[in-house]
């Protein structure tokens, strides 16, 4: 329970509510619903205004790097091959969870809850995807902090504080000022990623054709290998927890309707999976980028995306290249760090709240998670990209496959409900079906990943990873006939429970606010209805309505449809 309530408590008011959340955690434009279901209220943007913003916080030039730094390291054949490979895994995992995350108005979180890990079982992904966000957000501020060296002299150790204290007033306010930020400086992006194409293009065209015989800066040669293909894909496949910060958006997509149903499906697959087809040309084009640049300003500066920037723009823009390029760059870590920031502030309270049974409120998390992305750019982690990423995706695609094959094969199977439970109330705390396999998985993979199999496990370890994923979770969901999915029925609107109208709302029995039906569970503690945040703060309740024999349903009375929709009108479209 938090402190500091902002409710009339006089005579006339009644007696104040069991549970008042802090001002920060009330703000719900400030929190964005953030340990919660997005309520259909809530959802005011329209498919394409939503696909826009999330793909908006895809400008990153990680990209760059990574795919720099894997044809540098295993030469282009092999390299092409590993980031068409990862890119096409990537594609096919986002798919399902995009669409159950953008249907189910759930983040990643809500969703691995429901898909085979438990109420307590995803607080380990919670970890995982927080580790996810303050990697890439580190990563992202290294380069942004050798753009502003290159472009004024300030020192990196400078540059790497300013990156991170320049999104948190942007990532304070919520979606709202992202959905601003991603949408005011596109242009320049857009304008910065194509022109150094467009100036090759014309100014070395035989780039390209020397380029697919580069055989890498570390004696790989130009051919293929398989030992240099797996690994270069498990650099790679660290982006695929990235669908979660595109989840971070989808989830406020509107319903689904007849109307809509078309561009409603195109955004989900843009904005979700789709994005990986652009990061995918990214990491190609900022491998070429750096292979032109590589005789003028060396391997190390090559692989840092400001430099072949510089050098792509100088035979049009002359001395203005370089602050053309650091604009660029600046614009492009600002549009994905507020994402990265926002992201883990949203996964470190999923996992506080639950740990602690506190929300004091997301904004909070933000500190937390730029703290320890800064101490990473302090330590310089840039220098250590290859082997950092390629142990992160061991656990990433470990995480993502089990949840993707419980949605695609669990689901259609019967072994799983055909909906996603996320609430306390009905799930018990561990799932062997998601979280065991996904613990398996990941012990192994990474097991091989350090070469206790032999070198080609390990080259191939992330593969071992996907593979025992998508095998275990749905024998162990078959072999436990989907026990572990619901601790009980659901009554308020699981399946089969007639629901006329999904936003009708109750008022939770602690609060005292009116939360949609999704959000809301019956609780015999309470005697009521109680929302799923309140739920899962309870520290006293011992879980009855799951573990007590005796325990039923609670009757509670004919849900309202709100007439007003509590959402200011900035966030319409």
């Amino acid at each position: 329970m938090t402190d500091t309530a902002t409710r009339d408590t006089s005579a006339d008011a009644g007696p104040p509510p069991k549970r008042s959340y802090a001002k920060m955690a009330a703000d719900e434009s400030r929190e964005d619903y953030s340990l919660r279901y997005a309520p259909h209220s809530f959802r005011r943007w329209s498919p394409t205004m939503v696909a826009s913003t999330a793909l908006g916080g895809i400008a990153y030039l990680a990209d760059f790097a990574i795919g720099a730094s894997i044809v540098f390291t295993y030469g282009f054949t092999s390299g092409l091959a590993s980031i068409l490979c990862a890119a096409t895994i990537i594609f096919v995992t986002g798919i399902p969870i995009a669409r159950a995350c953008a249907k189910y108005g759930l983040d990643m979180d809500l969703v691995t809850r429901g898909a085979g890990f438990g109420y307590f079982g995803s607080t380990l992904t919670s970890l995982i995807y927080a580790s996810f966000t303050f990697i890439f957000f580190a990563l992202e501020g290294s380069i942004m902090a050798q753009a502003m060296h290159q472009a004024v002299g300030l020192p990196v150790e400078i540059g790497y504080l300013v990156t991170t204290l320049i999104v948190i007033p942007i990532v304070f306010r919520g979606m709202g000022a992202l959905a601003k930020v991603q949408a005011w400086t596109q242009p320049i992006w857009l304008v910065g990623m194509v022109l150094p194409f467009v100036v090759l293009a014309f100014e070395a065209p035989d780039a390209w054709g020397a380029f697919t015989s580069f055989g890498g800066t570390e004696g790989a040669g130009s051919g293929f290998s398989w030992l240099a293909f797996g690994l270069g894909t498990g650099v790679a496949l660290s982006l695929i927890a990235q669908i979660g910060e595109q989840a971070d958006y989808l989830r406020f997509m509107p319903a689904r309707t007849e109307q809509n149903k078309r561009r409603w499906n195109l955004a989900v697959l843009a904005a979700g999976p789709g994005w990986v087809i652009i990061g995918a040309a990214k990491q190609l084009g900022g491998a070429l980028l750096a292979f032109v640049a590589l005789e003028a300003v060396g391997k190390t500066h090559a692989l840092e995306p400001i430099a072949p920037q510089i050098e792509a723009l100088k035979p049009w823009l002359g001395s203005f290249a370089l602050p053309a390029a650091a604009l660029f760059v600046i614009v492009s870590q600002i549009k994905i760090n507020v994402t990265n920031a926002y992201s883990g502030s949203l996964s470190w309270s999923n996992f506080f709240s639950r740990v602690t049974h506190r929300h004091p409120g997301r904004v909070w998390y933000i500190f937390l998670n730029l703290a320890i992305a800064l101490t990473l750019m302090e330590m310089n982690m840039f220098a250590a990209l290859n082997k950092l990423l390629g142990f992160y995706s061991n656990v990433g695609i470990a995480w993502i496959v089990a949840v993707a094959a419980d949605l695609v094969i669990n689901k259609r199977m019967g072994w799983s409900p055909p909906y996603i439970e996320f609430k306390r109330a009905y799930l018990y705390a561990v799932n062997p079906a998601g979280f065991g396999s996904m613990v398996i998985a990941s012990v192994v993979s990474i097991l091989a990943f350090f070469g206790l199999f032999g070198q080609y496990a390990e080259a191939f370890s992330t593969f071992i990873a996907a593979g025992l994923a998508v095998v275990l979770g749905p024998l162990i969901a078959w072999a436990t006939k989907g026990k572990y999915y619901l601790a009980r029925p659901n009554p308020v609107n699981g399946p089969g429970v007639d629901v006329p109208d999904v936003t009708a709302t109750h008022a939770c029995g602690v609060c005292e606010t009116a939360y949609e039906l999704p959000d809301i569970a019956d609780c015999p503690v309470q005697s009521g209805p109680i929302c799923s945040l309140c739920c899962s703060l309870d520290a006293e309740c011992g879980d009855v309505c799951r573990t007590s024999p005796s325990s039923v349903p609670v009757l509670m009375p004919v849900p309202t449809v709100p007439t007003v929709q509590p959402v200011a009108s900035a966030r319409a479209d």
